[in-house]
């Protein structure tokens, strides 16, 4: 069975970081781009980052804060949020694609508030 499973959202304060993960299952996960988009209520959702072989593409919204990774051993990839702003509350899904491969988990909340 194909799925991505999302974890390590949660409420963090302004400044904070959080660190997600996304376990990839039922996929050859080295060949697949892996991304991270985010959305809120009302908006179109929005590309956060994505993996692709060594190259990583960010967001202008988050660049010098966040970082993707990925670790093929393990079938996952990381997101990890530095200097959170309340701005960045959203729904956080993973994304992994290879040609008409358009797979997507279910998101993980993230709220940045005081």
């Amino acid at each position: 069975q194909v799925q991505l499973v999302e974890s390590g959202g949660g409420l963090v304060q302004p400044g904070g970081s959080l660190r997600l993960s996304c376990a990839a299952s039922g996929i050859i996960f080295s060949i697949y781009a892996m991304g991270w988009y985010r959305q809120v209520p009302g908006k179109q959702r929005e590309l956060v980052a994505t993996i692709r072989g060594g190259s990583m593409y960010y967001g202008d919204s988050v660049k010098d804060r966040f970082t993707i990774s990925r670790d093929n051993a393990k079938n996952t990839v990381y997101l990890q949020m530095n200097s959170l702003k309340p701005e960045d509350t959203a729904v956080y899904y993973c994304n992994a694609v290879r040609g008409v491969n358009d797979i997507w988990g279910q998101g993980t909340q993230v709220t940045v508030s005081s």
